[in-house]
């Protein structure tokens, strides 16, 4: 009879656990400062990869037969305790406080279950980077445990098969690898500037390259099979290999932003890349990346990893319905947010996830009937939770569609966009044969002459004047020439706006989920068509933060002699608005052809004008928005 094959414990795997999670966790807390927290995602899926095909070939290597049976059944109890009871304790607090979020809840559960909740969010258009023209949900981020499930379901059973027919571990390797350059290029070919990623994002087929790539590492470094005692020379070009791997894996996470068009053409392949270096110097026992990374704090962390990402979000989106004003509180509430994270996941771990992982059936009985006061206390508590959640997701099969306000709120939007495209095509065929006709801004004695006799004979737009906007300013803007680039707050003023502009001389370009660097190539675009009006409006920074150089960027497209009006950021539900504000202060004083109109400063105070979100203006608050807006514009064009 064989020996079981010894598997060698490697510590530093859980320092590199800590890092992906907190990463992650941080990028959902701040997308600021950790802009590319997000790639915690692709470390997890490397080391998945290695020690899934480290395991299966140091199994077979031993002369042993792999069974699929015990490893799917350890896959099971490994993980499905954690995500079953994430799912049912959420779909409990949402059926007891949140009642908007049932809707989907069944079919998120099953999707979960089954593994392909991942595509379930591509076919039903759910965004992973916008976060406010529908309801959060608080299960986003398990597209990844779809994608591992998926994994281990099908890549033991390939190796199996290559096994059968007799392939040779070099052949299986290649094959990885050009699996793995194939979904690299795939994500490429399917990105699209200026549209939501999220398709390209949750995709098995976009983001295999990472898990192939660690399935490859393990085939030609295997763990049990590296040297202990290798010369000092080979010594210190490893742990020089690991120090110069680490620094740009950590230098990646604090700089590319998921909207960078660098991350979907390469730049997550490369961080994978780099990402399998570093496992494969932590992997050494010769390095000393394995004992740097090995300690009490980063073992607790790692071993808690998996329960840290699965209530992550859940907490965050929980907490943050309860507390709207995140920007008034950008270190307390994550502090707190993050407490709250780690004593639930502390709980699952130790009353769920562990107990179902190791004990019996007869051990977990044996818990749920202990005499022991305690005992009772945590399988009542745990039985009540377990049993709400799964009256919530039967709830959910006849649950309607998120509350009045926010389906209220799509609705606009979805409307004024579509209404908006067509709008846009003739102005900009118009503004091709009529370059010169419209106003700058600049007012002629004669402009103001037809001005005031437009405003007693053939008076416009009346409903505005109580908002403070004159007869003769509503006749003015209607043949002002202007370009106007926005996110989802600029859509859902997109109606008014185009009742206070003219049809033929203004572009407004809004869309939900907009960031900063989508707007560059639309702003060139018009640029290079001839279109680009020597005033533009922009209304970006509700979905995210922008750095000083794409800032800068867009002011050199248009050029000095465009005056740029730039709507500062009423979002106090995220952390981003005062950096955002203060960086337009900051760039107001760079460049004397911007102007910062301050939405923000004239919004606080007035909740009533807002949705349910504290960031979309309602029909009431979309009349002071807009009518706000171009007031300001006016009144700077008059300094």
């Amino acid at each position: 009879m064989n020996k079981s094959p010894k598997r060698r414990f490697i510590g530093g795997f859980d320092g590199l656990r800590t890092l992906g999670v907190i990463g992650v966790i941080m990028y959902h807390l701040n997308p600021t400062v950790f802009s590319g927290g997000y790639l915690g995602v692709p470390i997890f899926f490397l080391i998945s990869g290695y020690l899934i095909t480290d395991h299966f070939f140091n199994t077979v290597d031993a002369g042993e037969k792999f069974s699929l049976s015990n490893f799917y059944i350890k896959r099971v109890r490994r993980l499905y305790p954690g995500l079953l009871f994430v799912l049912l304790a959420s779909g409990a607090y949402i059926v007891l406080f949140l009642k908007n979020l049932l809707y989907h809840l069944d079919q998120i559960f099953v999707t979960n279950v089954l593994n392909v909740y991942n595509w379930w969010q591509i076919f039903n258009g759910q965004s992973y980077f916008e976060r406010f023209a529908n309801n959060e949900s608080p299960f986003t981020h398990l597209w990844t445990l779809s994608i591992e499930g998926q994994f281990y379901i099908v890549w033991p059973l390939l190796l199996l098969l290559f096994i059968k027919l007799g392939m040779k571990k070099s052949r299986i390797f290649w094959f990885a690898m050009i699996v793995s350059v194939i979904s690299a290029i795939w994500m490429a070919i399917l990105y699209q500037p200026g549209v939501d990623p999220s398709r390209v994002y949750y995709g098995t087929d976009t983001r295999l390259f990472s898990i192939l790539l660690g399935c490859g590492l393990a085939i030609i470094w295997p763990a049990e099979k590296l040297k202990v005692g290798v010369m000092k020379g080979d010594k210190a070009i490893l742990n020089i290999i690991g120090l110069l791997s680490f620094a740009l894996m950590v230098f990646m996470i604090f700089t590319v932003k998921d909207s960078s068009a660098f991350l979907y053409r390469g730049g997550m392949f490369i961080f994978s890349v780099v990402t399998s270096i570093f496992i494969a110097v932590i992997a050494h026992p010769s390095a000393i990346w394995d004992k740097l990374l090995s300690n009490k704090l980063f073992h607790y962390i790692g071993a808690r990893s998996y329960g840290l990402y699965l209530y992550q979000f859940p907490v965050m989106i929980f907490f943050e319905s309860k507390f709207k004003n995140i920007a008034d509180h950008p270190v307390l509430y994550p502090v707190i947010e993050v407490i709250l994270i780690f004593l639930i996941t502390e709980f699952s771990y130790r009353f769920v996830e562990r107990p179902l992982a190791k004990a019996s059936w007869q051990d977990v009985k044996r818990f749920f009937t202990s005499s022991t006061a305690t005992s009772r206390v945590l399988a009542i508590v745990i039985a009540l939770i377990v049993a709400t959640g799964g009256y919530g997701v039967v709830k959910a099969t006849s649950a309607p569609k998120p509350d009045a306000n926010n389906s209220k709120l799509a609705k606009t939007i979805n409307k004024n966009t579509k209404k908006n495209d067509k709008r846009n095509k003739k102005a900009i065929e118009n503004l091709k044969k009529n370059k010169d006709k419209g106003s700058t801004g600049e007012l002629t004695s004669e402009q103001k002459a037809k001005y005031k006799k437009l405003a007693k004979t053939h008076p416009v737009n009346e409903e505005f004047e109580k908002y403070g906007l004159s007869q003769f300013d509503l006749q003015r803007l209607k043949d002002l020439k202007l370009t106007g680039v926005g996110d989802s707050v600029m859509a859902d003023g997109l109606d008014n706006f185009n009742k206070l502009f003219s049809d033929d001389k203004v572009v407004i370009n809004a869309e939900v989920s907009r960031q900063l660097s989508a707007s560059v190539d639309i702003l060139r675009q018009y640029k290079d068509q001839g279109v680009l009006a020597p005033n533009v409006l922009v209304g970006l920074g509700t979905n995210g933060p922008f750095t000083d150089e794409q800032l800068d960027e867009v002011m050199k497209l248009v050029g000095p002699k465009t005056h740029v009006f730039w709507i500062n950021v009423f979002v106090p539900t995220k952390p981003w608005e005062k950096p955002v504000n203060e960086l337009l202060a900051k760039s107001q004083k760079k460049y004397k052809n911007l102007s910062v109109i301050d939405w923000n400063g004239y919004a606080k105070g007035h909740p009533d004008w807002f949705y349910d979100d504290q960031v979309h203006p309602n029909p009431d608050g979309s009349m002071y928005y807009s009518s706000f807006v171009v007031k300001e514009i006016l009144a700077d064009l008059d300094k």
